[in-house]
């Protein structure tokens, strides 16, 4: 049995996975996982690998994950399960979906379509590597030095909840940097031509964001037949995050209904 994802459980109910993106972690959805607690889910916060407090790894590509996450259902023995996923943990879960589609019940894919996007993390994964831990020492040191290449300060905070301290003296990243810098071509990859998932499938995007864009629509539909896509309004990439409450009334309207 390979390493089991990390995760943190909350409610009791019908079975919800929530997979988080790029150097995110499950932690990023605590607060709709409450909301979803508190509505009859027993939702399940994962880690992905080299991500979060999950074990990190060399091999890094979609169809790893996909295993991570096979393995961690038949760990927790969960069936008919209900999972989101945002951009990247998008892409895991439309994967997982086309895989094993017995396992699901309904999907949620937050502002990712299947297709492969170019590069766009570069100044990012750039901003990271410039960190010396030995020197940047203080959150308020990161920010500074991450503040050369990320001007956004929304994007920093997100990168900053990832530093803990692994010593008494010394900060570090949670996520496997080294890894996900050098498999980051796979991050950017589109779904494989021949998968489709027949199930029912929820696409929301975010009205101000250009992640899945209106030419996308063919290509989503012929993965995911049934596929229905909305828009929350007010939002950018994070849209879970920056409008929470249009969110929350679409995705649980869907899986409810």
């Amino acid at each position: 049995m390979s390493e089991i994802l990390h995760s943190k459980i909350v409610g009791e109910g019908k079975p919800l996975l929530i997979l988080h993106g790029f150097f995110g972690m499950g932690d990023n959805w605590k607060s709709h996982a409450n909301k979803f607690a508190e509505d009859g889910f027993q939702v399940h916060l994962i880690d992905q690998r080299n991500h979060g407090r999950s074990f990190h790894a060399d091999e890094f590509n979609y169809s790893i994950l996909v295993e991570d996450l096979l393995g961690y259902i038949q760990f927790h023995n969960l069936e008919e399960i209900d999972l989101i996923g945002h951009s990247m943990g998008g892409k895991t879960a439309m994967l997982f979906a086309t895989m094993y589609p017995e396992k699901m019940h309904k999907l949620i894919v937050a502002d990712i379509a299947p297709k492969e996007y170019p590069p766009h993390h570069q100044d990012i994964i750039a901003a990271l590597e410039s960190i010396d831990f030995s020197i940047h020492h203080t959150r308020k040191l990161i920010d500074s030095k991450l503040q050369e290449l990320i001007p956004e300060v929304g994007v920093r905070h997100f990168i900053l909840k990832n530093t803990y301290r692994k010593t008494k003296d010394e900060l570090a990243f949670r996520f496997n940097l080294k890894s996900l810098s050098e498999n980051y071509s796979e991050v950017v990859k589109g779904l494989p031509s021949n998968t489709v998932f027949n199930g029912e499938v929820l696409f929301l995007r975010g009205g101000k964001s250009g992640y899945i864009l209106s030419e996308d629509e063919p290509l989503v539909k012929m993965h995911f037949p049934k596929a229905e896509i909305d828009t929350v309004p007010n939002a950018g990439h994070w849209l879970h995050a920056e409008n929470p409450t249009d969110f929350y009334t679409k995705a649980f309207n869907f899986l409810v209904k």
